[in-house]
């Protein structure tokens, strides 16, 4: 049986590692080689185009930490999970809700949706 708080928790754990060889042993952990990432602003394809997401989420909002909203929940090859971003120890910034397919106990794709987001 897949544990879906494990799964869920080695994401958020990729999203906010900033070292390039950790986040890379996380990526094979975490998603299938041939994984895509698609929500409303950003898509990457495999282990090199999620890390390049990762690299541009982390500039973009330098000092921020992503944190599980929630318990994940989900069935047969599915999970959801909800999460937050923005600096530790104050109300998140940013929310979202990401819906995945497992294969393997791996995600073999993600598709975010962005719940809760700064006025432009």
């Amino acid at each position: 049986m897949t544990d879906l708080n494990t799964i869920a928790q080695n994401y958020i754990t990729a999203w906010n590692e900033a070292d390039a060889d950790r986040r890379a042993a996380l990526l094979k952990t975490t998603f299938t080689e041939d994984v895509s990432y698609r929500d409303p602003l950003m898509q990457g394809d495999g282990h090199k185009g999620v890390a390049a997401l990762i690299d541009g989420v982390q500039q973009r909002f330098a000092g921020f930490r992503f944190s599980l909203k929630g318990t994940p929940d989900g069935f047969a090859d599915k999970i959801r999970f909800s999460w937050n971003l923005g600096p530790e120890g104050t109300p998140s910034v940013i929310e979202g809700t990401d819906i995945g397919i497992i294969e393997n106990g791996r995600l073999k794709s993600v598709t975010g949706f962005l719940d809760k987001v700064p006025a432009q």
